[in-house]
């Protein structure tokens, strides 16, 4: 009894310092949940000057409940779902919309399309060469359009997935994490039957670790129209750039971080807050 009170402490600790690094990243790493725990994380994003092309809209967008779940298969395989549970809406001016809308006044709300994902632990990491993975899955048509926040859509998306840690602070934990996305997405277009358009899908993203419990994160990510012309309107090039720390306390992570657009489409600021709770591995060790 002593041994395995002993063993649930010791598998508690090392699943907490193995935290896949993602809130408030939008990049993907690729280290993989341990099988057989789960990471829960729930956040909350304001967005200001957030832009919706399909539906004309603009105003500040409150997200509330950003949830990533985790689950590990294997060691090298994790299942993801994430996606906003309430979008709420100040509107700030609107354009002629392309779609009929059904709106309350000046504000809107509306919940999220959900992501439902794969991910796959290709090659570990080596002294020389980083880890290399793999994720897949596809985005739910769970939003309303009417309400001009989502657009109701289904789209599929694969990237690959890059990763080297450089030097040691203590144990296992590196002092810096660098990682890196690079993949496709196949939007379908609202407004055009039989159309989708192909967007290039990047991360850059870069976690410092300060001590045992503070972080320092970074990241660029976004998705690039990859046509000649315009982009099919819901399908627009967006990308942001975020920083912003990562904190250890308690047996869970909190975060925070800055949000700046810098492409034409994307919310001009904004910050998010969250949380991360990696729960222990319901296996046991071998005897």
């Amino acid at each position: 009894m002593k041994r395995l009170f002993v063993y649930l402490i010791l598998t508690f600790y090392l699943s907490f310092s193995a935290f896949a690094q993602q809130r408030p990243l939008l990049t993907e790493d690729v280290d993989i949940t341990p099988e057989g725990a789960i990471e829960i994380a729930a956040g909350v994003d304001f967005l200001q000057n957030a832009k919706f092309p399909l539906s004309g809209l603009r105003g500040d967008l409150t997200r509330i409940g950003d949830v990533r779940v985790k689950v590990g298969f294997s060691s090298n395989v994790e299942f993801q779902v994430e996606g906003v549970l309430q979008n709420f809406l100040a509107i700030n001016s609107a354009t002629p919309a392309q779609i009929p809308l059904n709106l309350d006044g000046n504000s809107s709300n509306d919940i999220g399309d959900f992501i439902v994902s794969t991910k796959i632990k290709l090659r570990n990491e080596t002294r020389n060469l980083p880890a290399l993975g793999f994720k897949f899955g596809f985005q739910m048509p769970n939003s309303d359009q009417s309400r001009g926040i989502g657009t109701n859509q289904i789209n599929i998306f694969g990237k690959f997935l890059v990763q080297k840690k450089f030097g040691k602070r203590t144990g296992k934990t590196p002092r810096v994490n660098v990682f890196g996305n690079l993949g496709l997405g196949i939007m379908t277009a609202p407004l055009e039957r039989f159309t989708q358009n192909d967007v290039l899908l990047y991360g850059l993203a870069g976690i410092y670790s300060v001590n045992d419990r503070i972080n320092l994160v970074g990241e660029i990510n976004g998705r690039a129209n990859t046509r000649s012309g315009d982009a099919p309107l819901g399908t627009e090039s967006i990308g942001q750039f975020r920083v912003g720390t990562q904190i250890k306390a308690s047996g869970l992570r909190f975060d925070t971080a800055a949000i700046f657009g810098f492409t034409r489409n994307s919310p001009r600021t904004g910050v998010t807050f969250g949380v991360t709770y990696q729960s222990p591995s319901i296996f046991t060790p071998a005897k």
